[in-house]
């Protein structure tokens, strides 16, 4: 059971909203798209309507994320405490940007949480269904929101409920209740924050001595348009073709029917179909029942061929309607021949593809950028930062490779020219070249001892 049914379900006695006195404002038919989008992702046993085993969303998500990184470089501009901090957050963000990405695919959009330890920080993965909404800005960013984590303990369920607001300053204040139950579909009974050691030197409320200019925790949000009620919710990736794939779902079991049932088709007359006992004399998937007296109560057999190559070719169209909606490069799935492709390749080919890539590569240099803010702000208040101040776009370096933001070949040419013009040193050319710092003079003289052979190559007229 997951924590959002077991913890946020308003049938239960004890749950999040009763906790905090507050309400969800997530509508009602979000909530129900939300549990349809994890539902269609992670569903795996087949039922009596739907087979989920072309798992379309499961394609559709590993695709783009692997996609969108196929090349990503992200690093720290320049030397010192800060390059060394901004290094280890961007480390931290690393381990955990598959699984995020992934996240924000399926449910929406998802949040970073970042985690302070003695020997650094690292961050928490809180996907849509461990979080509610409870209060939001004109920007759609959320000012209040309650999560939940699960800590299971000699058979016991301890649940620690997070409410974090922050005000239209940039105040954050957090609010931390730790509950104990028997079982894992209740909070149970509230105990104190330290019954549990580790949230010992958790603080059952919290307001920061400065201003931390959002709720803590970053923003994943998939760029697409809200079409389930317009609302300032985020939506899965493949929301717009979730119908769609429900109907893929239906035509994967009947086609797994017919191939079950092999070629035959039972006509009876549909007495034969009654309920007998509270069971049906005859199965409806198989037998077909005819009104009226049918050859005086006959059986007749009908056998075309099986209809393989029709269902087969529906699926077809159905996938590529799914690629239409979503915005993937065609033949992705509807081609079994589809070849994995680079950012750049695909990129560089015709298509709407090229644009969902771009949308998500930005998505994540945002969150990038404000995860290293956030950590510069947080980490001088845990005393684990004491560098100078941070400006995350300067002091972030992230590199998509060729032909996605910007085109790497393009731009060194770019840069040659100008050597050539005399509008720009080469060493700064050389120094973007090759990622090395080029802000004091010192930087560039490393440079010129390292590469002043080729910077002179470099810039000669002509050579491009």
């Amino acid at each position: 059971m997951s924590i959002l049914t077991a913890l946020f379900d308003g049938n239960k006695i004890y749950n999040f909203e009763q906790a905090f006195g507050v309400k969800d404002i997530t509508s009602a038919p979000m909530k129900a798209a939300i549990g349809d989008w994890m539902g269609l992702y992670y569903q795996t046993e087949p039922t009596d309507r739907e087979d989920p085993c072309q798992r379309i969303p499961v394609a559709v998500v590993h695709k783009l994320s692997k996609t969108t990184f196929s090349e990503y470089e992200a690093g720290a501009a320049g030397s010192g405490p800060k390059t060394e901090y901004i290094t280890s957050v961007l480390g931290a963000l690393d381990v955990c940007r598959k699984k995020a990405m992934q996240q924000a695919l399926i449910g929406g959009q998802c949040y970073l949480k970042p985690i302070f330890l003695s020997k650094g920080v690292s961050f928490g993965v809180i996907s849509r269904s461990d979080y509610l909404a409870l209060g939001r800005d004109e920007r759609g960013d959320l000012t209040d929101i309650g999560t939940a984590e699960r800590t299971i303990v000699d058979r016991l369920y301890y649940t620690l409920l997070e409410r974090r607001t922050v005000d239209a300053d940039g105040w954050l204040k957090i609010e931390s209740r730790l509950y104990r139950s028997n079982t894992e579909d209740i909070l149970g009974t509230e105990i104190p924050l330290q019954a549990l050691e580790k949230y010992a030197a958790l603080e059952p409320v919290v307001v920061f001595p400065k201003p931390v200019g959002s709720i803590g925790l970053i923003p994943l949000r998939v760029p697409l348009e809200n079409t389930v009620d317009g609302s300032l919710d985020a939506v899965s990736v493949y929301a717009p073709a979730a119908g769609l794939i429900h109907n893929i779902n239906r035509n994967e079991a009947q086609l797994n029917g017919e191939f079950e049932r092999g070629k035959s088709r039972i006509f009876v007359d549909d007495t034969l179909l009654e309920r007998r006992d509270g069971r049906k004399a005859l199965t409806d998937d198989v037998f077909v029942g005819v009104s009226g007296d049918y050859q005086s109560g006959g059986i007749d057999i009908f056998s075309p061929p099986l209809r393989e190559a029709s269902f087969l070719a529906r699926k077809t169209e159905y996938l590529r309607n799914v690629e239409s909606l979503i915005g993937l490069k065609r033949g992705l799935l509807s081609e079994v021949e589809a070849m994995e492709r680079t950012a750049t390749e695909v990129t560089s080919s015709a298509g709407d593809y090229n644009l969902s890539i771009i949308d998500l590569q930005e998505m994540w240099d945002g969150a990038v950028r404000e995860a290293v803010r956030v950590c510069g702000v947080l980490g001088r208040m845990y005393k684990i930062y004491a560098g100078p101040e941070i400006n995350p776009g300067k002091d972030v370096i992230i590199n998509w490779g060729n032909g996605i933001l910007y085109d790497e070949d393009q731009t060194w040419g770019d840069y040659k020219a100008m050597v050539a013009a005399g509008m720009l040193k080469p060493e700064i050319a050389v120094g973007w070249y090759f990622d090395m710092p080029t802000e004091t003079e010192e930087d560039l003289q490393k440079i010129r001892g390292r590469y002043m052979p080729e910077v002179e190559e470099m810039a000669k007229p002509g050579d491009e």
